[in-house]
């Protein structure tokens, strides 16, 4: 066959599994996969539709690639994920330039969609987006020392101002036994870091077996050897059972960093944002896991300007920040998204919006800083993910680090580091917000 294909992946880790699955589809059929997009026969760029930043970004990319395409650089272009299942007709209506779009719905159908555009057709295929999960194989796109594990796909919460159940369906879990076969998979392939994913982890096994499997699944992937740490992103506060923080607790292998969206912390706002629960609620789920885990790091997403938010119900969110000291925040204004019930309701100016996201970013840089400090002379391991010219210094994440999310660690060493290897380092200094230190010669 011969054809190349070249392939950008937007947005989150969920996407960029997606991105994978397609990836393993095309090289079985006999493509060849291209690290670059110059040469390609065909460019898929799998996209985020969830705000207007991803938007911008996806049809930036869409542009840089219609112009390679002008030149004679690449050949066609494929609009994949998100932003094509959100705006179906548009993008082939308004981007003359692309030569296909596929759903969210319609990975599996990757192979034919390219046969197709390779023979001069155009291509608008979305398949049922509530349908069961295909098990696909993947290629990695992450380093080889870890990966992401999505177990679930799609969305019940329905969340007022979300757009993600109409683009990605109904929650639906995948079986355990999948689950567990594709970590040893990536196990034995050499994985040693097996990030956990899915809009709701916490939720999951709930639609399959009638209750929340989470924990069960993440006492069987701790017996999966070659597995060091195993990290679980997006738990909802709500579904946070005391069985599911004991398991996080006292399961060596899990890392103590728990990625928590809680988006406010005021009643009203909460509630009219479908949230469930309350701001005592989260007082207490913080103070049990702070009990549990004095080391935890806590991770979680603040959306800023949300409806109903005035000065008071703000300086409500700021003051409970600084009490709750959470080690990682990030803070966003809030986008309206057409099609959603608070994109309908009285909601603050976006300058406002992202004047009060950047004072939350700056109160959240001095916790950080705080953070930080009290880190110095303790020892911490690391996983080493290369070595830095510049700094003339390995680097890497500690447990409190999530790839492509949070900070690194430069560490110096009297001997070779292997990427890929944990390695106990002193901290000795922080430097533009990077910790910084030296690996310990006796334990190395």
């Amino acid at each position: 066959m011969g054809k190349r294909i070249g392939m950008i992946s937007l947005g989150c880790a969920k996407n960029q599994v997606n991105a994978e699955q397609m990836l393993f589809l095309l090289q079985e059929a006999g493509y060849e996969l291209l690290n670059d997009v110059d040469g390609a026969d065909v460019v898929i760029i799998n996209t985020c539709g969830f705000i207007d930043s991803a938007k911008s970004e996806a049809i930036d990319n869409i542009l840089a690639m219609a112009a390679l395409k002008a030149e004679g650089v690449i050949g066609k272009i494929l609009v994949t994920g998100c932003l094509s299942q959100r705006y179906q007709d548009e993008i082939l209506q308004e981007l003359p330039e692309v030569d296909g779009v596929l759903g969210t719905g319609s990975y599996h159908r990757i192979v034919p969609v390219v046969e197709q555009l390779l023979a001069d057709q155009t291509v608008s295929e979305f398949g049922d987006i509530h349908a069961p999960i295909d098990e696909i194989g993947r290629v990695l796109t992450t380093p080889p020392h870890y990966a992401y594990l999505k177990i679930a796909e799609g969305c019940d919460n329905h969340c007022s101002y979300c757009v993600i159940p109409s683009l990605r369906g109904k929650f639906r879990s995948r079986s355990m036994d999948d689950c567990l076969c594709e970590a040893r998979t990536l196990a034995a392939d050499g994985v040693k870091e097996l990030i956990v994913v899915a809009q709701d982890t916490s939720r999951y096994g709930i639609d399959l077996y009638g209750e929340r499997k989470l924990p069960e699944l993440l006492r069987e992937l701790c017996k999966i050897e070659g597995l060091h740490w195993i990290r679980v992103h997006y738990l909802y506060p709500d579904e946070m059972t005391d069985e599911l923080i004991d398991v996080i607790a006292f399961e060596s292998k899990i890392v103590k960093y728990m990625d928590i969206p809680i988006q406010h912390v005021n009643d009203l706002i909460l509630k009219k944002m479908n949230r469930r629960g309350n701001r005592r609620e989260l007082d207490e789920l913080f103070r049990k896991l702070r009990e549990k885990m004095p080391d935890v790091v806590i991770r979680t997403s603040i959306i800023c300007g949300l409806p109903y938010e005035g000065e008071a119900e703000f300086e409500e969110l700021c003051t409970w920040l600084k009490e709750q000291k959470l080690e990682r925040v990030g803070a966003f204004a809030f986008s309206p998204e057409e099609g959603t019930a608070a994109a309908k309701m009285p909601y603050p100016e976006a300058e406002l919006a992202q004047h009060r996201a950047e004072i939350v970013n700056e109160l959240q840089s001095r916790i950080m800083d705080e953070y930080n400090e009290r880190r110095i002379d303790t020892v911490m391991e690391v996983l080493c993910e290369g070595y830095d010219d510049e700094n003339e210094a390995y680097f890497g994440r500690t447990y409190a680090d999530s790839p492509d999310i949070d900070g690194r660690v430069l560490f110096t060493a009297e001997q070779t580091v292997k990427v890929g290897s944990f390695v106990p380092v002193r901290i000795t200094d922080v430097i533009d917000g990077e910790l910084c230190g030296y690996a310990e010669e006796e334990t190395l």
